[in-house]
């Protein structure tokens, strides 16, 4: 079946979802994040099949989002996150708040996060560049940019 190429858009959401827009890609990126770098590993706590986990990394690597590192002799790699990579990774965790709050029910949160800089379990929280003050959707205005479709 042919993917849709949102790639070409003049939309920063879709060419994202051009990279990591079906299931297993974000979950890959998790797995990465989390130091599940070889693929024997992404493959059991995926449980995804081999030609699919291929296709996703080939996409991934492709996309400059991971990097392959030879480990042995044999051509077997480990994935490394990019600063590109890097970057979805904080998108992830953002994802992650809102199913936090929406989706983890009684049960609460199944991740706590630990911030390095402070020791403190917090979570994710959007805020302004400019101005340093919560950043919602409510908030902004859309305006045109330079890339905006003629």
């Amino acid at each position: 079946m042919q993917r849709t190429n949102f790639a070409e858009m003049a939309c920063s959401i879709a060419r994202t979802l051009d990279v990591i827009g079906e299931p297993w890609s974000p979950l890959i990126l998790r797995d990465v994040w989390a130091e599940l770098n070889r693929f024997d590993q992404l493959q059991a706590d995926l449980g995804i099949s081999r030609k699919v986990l291929t296709e996703r990394l080939n996409h991934l690597v492709g996309q400059g989002v991971l990097e392959r590192h030879p480990y042995d002799n044999r051509p077997r790699y480990e994935y490394r996150l990019t600063v590109k990579g890097a970057e979805l990774v904080d998108l992830l965790m953002v994802m992650a708040g809102w199913g936090d709050r929406w989706l983890a029910g009684e049960a609460g949160p199944p991740v706590l996060y630990r911030h390095h800089a402070c020791g403190e379990i917090s979570h994710v929280e959007l805020r302004c560049a400019g101005c340093g003050e919560p950043m919602r959707a409510g908030d902004v205005e859309l305006l045109p940019g330079p890339g905006a479709a003629a």
